[in-house]
C-alpha cells in the first residue's frame, strides 16, 4: 500500500512562482509513476502532469506547459512539481496520484491511479 502526501500549497499573486511537494510511502517508489492532478469545485480532476520511472517519461497538459516542471529523486521518495508564472486559472486543490507500473510512462487517465494525496490548495489572485 502506498500513501501520498503533498504539501506546498498557499496564496499567491499572478506571476509567482510555487513548488509542491509529494512523498510516497510504501511500495517500491522507484517503479511508480506519478502525477499530478487539479480540481476546482464544480469540475472534474484534470490532469497537469507527470513522471515516470528514471524520469524517463514526462507528460504535461497544454494548459502547463512550459511553466510547470515535474522532477522526482528516488532517494528521497519524492516527487515536485515547480510552477512558474501562476495564473489566477491555475487556482485549485492539486493532488499527486501513483500508480505501479511494469512500464513507464505516464498515463493521464485518472481511473488507472490507485494511490491519491489528500490534496493542498493553491490559489492565485490576479
Amino acid at each position: 500500500q502506498v500513501q501520498l502526501a503533498e504539501s506546498g500549497g498557499g496564496l499567491v499573486q499572478s506571476g509567482d512562482s510555487l513548488r509542491l511537494s509529494c512523498v510516497a510511502s510504501g511500495g517500491m517508489f522507484e517503479y511508480l509513476v506519478v502525477s499530478w492532478f487539479r480540481q476546482v469545485p464544480g469540475k472534474e480532476r484534470e490532469f497537469v502532469g507527470g513522471i515516470g520511472w528514471n524520469s524517463a517519461d514526462r507528460d504535461y497538459a497544454d494548459s502547463v506547459k512550459g511553466r510547470f516542471t515535474i522532477s522526482r529523486d528516488d532517494a528521497k521518495n519524492t516527487v515536485l512539481i515547480q510552477m512558474d508564472s501562476l495564473k489566477p486559472e491555475d487556482t485549485a486543490v492539486y493532488y499527486c496520484a501513483a500508480r505501479e507500473s511494469d512500464y513507464y510512462s505516464v498515463s493521464r487517465a485518472r481511473s488507472l491511479y490507485p494511490y491519491w494525496g489528500q490534496g493542498t490548495q493553491v490559489t492565485v489572485s490576479s
